[in-house]
């Protein structure tokens, strides 16, 4: 019972302490805060509004539907690619290194076998 008792002072103790030292961490940064805002107290200035950027002039010659439709072929043949380069870039087809978790295996094969753009 005397070591319980002492275990329990020792512990009130330590945490009393810790809790009462962060307690005056807290009141002095605190008080550092209060110290340090500035004497003016107008509100900062808004910042300037940028330049406008110019018009671009249009191509002659090419209308906005024409613009629109080669930008949809574009970015549909970007979303295609991306989607092919997956499998181009594989040494080893996915789970054939059982000696290793896929990350690993991904990780060694990019440091070993680089990417080269059209090796077929």
């Amino acid at each position: 019972m005397d070591n319980l008792l002492w275990g329990l002072q020792t512990t009130v103790l330590g945490m009393g302490l810790v809790f009462g030292l962060l307690a005056l961490m807290w009141g002095l940064l605190t008080l550092a805060l209060r110290l340090d805002k500035p004497l003016d107290s107008t509100p900062p200035a808004p910042p300037p509004e940028p330049p406008q950027a110019p018009e671009p002039a249009g191509a002659p010659g090419i209308d906005g539907e024409t613009v629109a439709a080669i930008l949809v072929a574009t970015l549909t043949h970007r979303a295609q690619r991306r989607r092919e380069a997956a499998p181009a870039m594989r040494s080893y087809w996915p789970g054939s290194l059982l000696y290793a978790s896929r990350w690993v295996g991904a990780g060694r094969a990019r440091q070993n076998f680089g990417w080269r753009r059209g090796y077929k």
